[in-house]
């Protein structure tokens, strides 16, 4: 009977005295994404355990507003070392109201090469410095977050280019969401225009998972806000677990 007052007692202590889930973790976690006041749907990623050094992550999404419908699926082939992460294969497939469209990137770097095929255009870019795909870019920015790093620049490829990412970091704060209460580290996206504006906020007792996901632009706004997460650990048992 003492063991199992102790165990509920464990249940209610607050999240912050839990050890932090790290980044690669495999893990599950359900977005759900809205359009201004409007729900759209859901998205899901996940991150399933490596095979030797090779990781697969993969994000679904199907979303929706009236007549018009956008379902996705991505998945990020990479490997890990010494807390940096080299991409293999990218795989991005859209279908829906307008043009379906589909991406696919080799990363060559023995080669020296990225081969991208987008939209039926085929591209071959030079493979230089450190490069990252769309999908496990924000798994290294949440491994660079657990080193304290305080500069956050990435060339990540896409739409048969490499692009330059870098982030201000804003501070922290709270962050209530009908899944929980977050203590988070607030990003932004740093663009030329004022146009758009993307921030992100990253919460550390999560591994430093998107918590919160907002992008305006024109005076409309997608934003993506945690509905549940679940990390498993080495052992194969739940580490932790987030409910709506």
């Amino acid at each position: 009977m003492k063991t199992c007052r102790l165990l509920l007692l464990l249940w209610l202590l607050p999240l912050t005295v839990l050890a932090a889930p790290s980044p690669l973790a495999p893990q599950v976690v359900e977005y759900q994404v809205k359009y201004g006041s409007f729900s759209l749907g859901g998205a899901r990623f996940i991150l399933s355990p490596p095979k030797g050094n090779t990781y697969h992550y993969e994000m679904d999404s199907d979303l929706g507003l009236l007549l018009l419908s956008d379902k996705r699926k991505i998945s990020s082939v990479f490997t890990e070392d010494n807390g940096q992460l080299l991409p293999l294969r990218f795989i991005h497939e859209r279908t829906g109201t307008g043009k379906n469209f589909s991406e696919q990137i080799a990363f060559a770097k023995d080669l020296g090469k990225v081969f991208s095929v987008y939209k039926g255009e085929k591209s071959k870019l030079d493979y230089a410095g450190t490069l990252y795909d769309a999908m496990m870019l924000q798994l290294q920015f949440r491994l660079d977050l657990t080193k304290g790093k305080q500069q956050f620049s990435y060339k990540m490829v896409k739409d048969n280019e490499i692009e330059n990412y870098h982030f201000r970091n804003l501070g922290t704060e709270t962050v209530t969401l009908p899944s929980g209460s977050y203590q988070t580290v607030h990003l932004q996206l740093i663009r030329k225009s004022q146009k758009r504006h993307t921030d992100v906020w990253m919460a550390p007792d999560l591994g430093y998972l998107p918590v919160k996901f907002i992008h305006e632009e024109k005076g409309s706004a997608i934003e993506l806000t945690l509905k549940r997460a679940q990390f498993t650990g080495a052992t194969g048992t739940d580490q932790l677990a987030q409910t709506e």
